[in-house]
């Protein structure tokens, strides 16, 4: 089962960053990547096309006809009989570095009459190579961490009066915000000297979403945490 949880907050995320940022500004394309790479941590669907105008707006996902994919010429009675929603890749689970399939969107994907692919990718990467992307459009990804987004998208939910959000991204803590696979990797004096983490604990102050926080499904509480001294840091604003 999906969960949609995460799946509606990615969304509406998305939503907020591209309702309060300059229609030119490159960074906004960066953040949706980061927000897209958190949501794969989870059981989640495909969740692009709630978004699709934003994400071809904002320069994200590409879309072209069917006929421009490299391989078209090759291939063309394959890709001529897709009559539905089809990621590209293929998979053989018997070769020894199969990994599984969470690359499958790398090929990029047809929903007919068109072809998708997001930045980043391989397909991406081959449509630059053949000219077909060009400028800003053929700019590489720029790394956006996870906290510095979240940062952004509590400002503009709090412009907005959405309670709701700030808690729900707070309720994550530290060790998903900021963390590693070893967890966080900073103390309580370096999370109270960063920018972002002032910025977002001001906003869950002033909009009292700390309540919302706690509630979420999230949170982690201060008795299970494993560096009790920062979760409860963390918690008590």
């Amino acid at each position: 089962m999906s969960d949609h949880l995460i799946e509606d907050l990615v969304a509406d995320s998305v939503r907020l960053l591209d309702g309060h940022a300059g229609a030119q500004d490159p960074r906004v394309r960066d953040r949706i990547a980061a927000l897209y790479g958190f949501q794969d941590r989870f059981d989640c669907s495909f969740t692009h096309f709630r978004v699709i105008g934003i994400l071809l707006r904002r320069g994200y996902t590409y879309r072209f006809p069917v006929s421009r994919h490299p391989d078209h010429a090759d291939r063309s009675a394959s890709f001529d009989a897709l009559s539905g929603f089809t990621g590209l890749r293929t998979f053989d689970e018997e070769a020894p570095d199969f990994d599984g399939y969470d690359s499958w969107l790398e090929d990029g994907y047809v929903d007919p009459p068109f072809l998708y692919c997001d930045s980043g990718t391989a397909l991406w990467r081959r449509m630059v190579s053949a000219g077909e992307l060009r400028g800003r459009d053929a700019a590489p990804l720029r790394p956006a961490r996870l906290i510095d987004v979240v940062r952004e998208v509590a400002v503009a939910a709090e412009q907005e009066g959405d309670r709701e959000l700030v808690g729900l991204w707070y309720g994550f803590g530290c060790e998903t915000l900021l963390g590693g696979p070893a967890g966080c990797p900073f103390d309580v004096d370096e999370l109270a000297g960063m920018t972002a983490v002032q910025d977002l604990r001001a906003a869950v102050r002033r909009t009292g979403a700390l309540s919302v926080a706690r509630c979420s499904p999230y949170a982690a509480p201060v008795e299970s945490a494993d560096d009790g001294d920062l979760e409860t840091w963390w918690w008590e604003l």
